[in-house]
Formats: structure tokens, C-alpha cells, sequence
């Protein structure tokens, strides 16, 4: 089984369990090679409520190592929950594991206020 196809797996098996409510919305983390990028889903009217990426123009001259990008990313979409009344979501690492970036994400979301 490949890399991706476990991940997709692991995903998979997530998903089953975990769904966002307009009450408690998914914060969905995804990450490629170079760059992160989490969104808040509500699942049940299939809508993205907030949206943050290192893509961004405020986030893409930042320095520091990708970790530091992510911490940033996790302060931001916290920020942005805040923004819409958003205080709880279900935390989905998207079949990645819970380590590095993706956990930098978290922890930086929950310091910024965000309740998983």
C-alpha cells in the first residue's frame, strides 16, 4: 500500500466518526510539501465557514520554518472562528498524523482561544 493510499485510508476511517455541525463545525487540516492550509466546514449544509493557507498574501513573505507558518495558520483561523462566533469544532487531521505542523496547527488554535 502506498503512502497516499494509507493516508486515504486513515481518512477515510476519521471521517466516519467525525462530521461538522452548524453547532461544532469540522476544522479540517490539510497539508502538502510546501505549504498548509485549514478550513472550518459546517457538513450538514456542505459550506466552508472560514478558510486560512499559507498561500495567503499576509502569510506569504512570513520567516521561520514551516512549523512557524502553521503556528500562524492555527492563530489565524482561530481568529477567524472568533470573527463568526465559532468557540468549538472537531478537530480533523485529515488522515495525517497528530505531529509537526498538523499538531502546530492545534496547539496554536487552542492557545488562541478555539475549543476542541
Amino acid at each position: 500500500m502506498s503512502k497516499l493510499n494509507a493516508r486515504l485510508k486513515r481518512k477515510a476511517r476519521i471521517r466516519r466518526k467525525i462530521s461538522g455541525t452548524p453547532e461544532r463545525p469540522r476544522l479540517s487540516v490539510y497539508k502538502s510539501l510546501n505549504h498548509i492550509y485549514a478550513q472550518v466546514v459546517d457538513d450538514t449544509r456542505g459550506h466552508t465557514l472560514a478558510y486560512v493557507s499559507s498561500m495567503q498574501k499576509n502569510l506569504r513573505g512570513e520567516k521561520g520554518d514551516k512549523k512557524e507558518v502553521a503556528k500562524r495558520v492555527g492563530q489565524l483561523i482561530a481568529e477567524r472562528c472568533k470573527a463568526i462566533q465559532i468557540e468549538a469544532v472537531a478537530f480533523d487531521r485529515n488522515g495525517f498524523p497528530y505531529h509537526g505542523r498538523v499538531a502546530a496547527v492545534a496547539d496554536a488554535a487552542r492557545e488562541a482561544g478555539l475549543k476542541f
